[in-house]
């Protein structure tokens, strides 16, 4: 029995657990059987510093793999942040002159909607520079955005 639990832990490399389920006798009988050979101490430091390097490397696998993940969400804000620039841009640059369309939707807080007049209209309050119109009339009766 003995070099039979010698053999299964050093030649087959179980754990101590494994060889007494296999042989359906107590962990206790496993260990004792183990620490008289001289082979034990040495064997059982090798699966310490072999588990441990195994720990390690599973770490690196994970740290590396949410980091992959967190790069693709930051890929993915900064494309969205890039479309939303050059949408921006193509806007803004696109004519020499910006209609006045164009321009209410860009400063949509300093226009105010008037039902009776179906116009929008500059807050005055803000201060308005004379290429700035003060009202736009409404093309589309669209109330839904503002």
């Amino acid at each position: 029995m003995d070099e039979m639990i010698l053999d299964l832990y050093f030649n087959k490399k179980l754990k101590q657990k494994e060889i007494a389920e296999r042989l359906n006798i107590s962990k206790g009988k496993v260990s004792k059987t183990l620490s008289k050979d001289n082979r034990f101490y040495s064997e059982k430091q090798s699966r310490k510093h072999n588990n441990k390097i195994k720990h390690n490397n599973d770490i690196k696998e994970r740290v590396i793999k949410n980091r992959k993940i967190k790069q693709f969400k930051n890929k993915a804000d900064d494309l969205v942040l890039k479309n939303i620039h050059n949408h921006d841009t193509m806007e803004l640059s696109g004519r020499k002159y910006l209609n006045n369309e164009s321009y209410r939707k860009w400063n949509s807080s300093a226009y105010k909607f008037n039902p009776s007049k179906n116009r929008f209209e500059f807050d005055e309050n803000l201060g308005r520079s004379f290429d700035v119109p003060k009202f736009i009339k409404n093309e589309k009766i669209n109330l839904k955005g503002w």
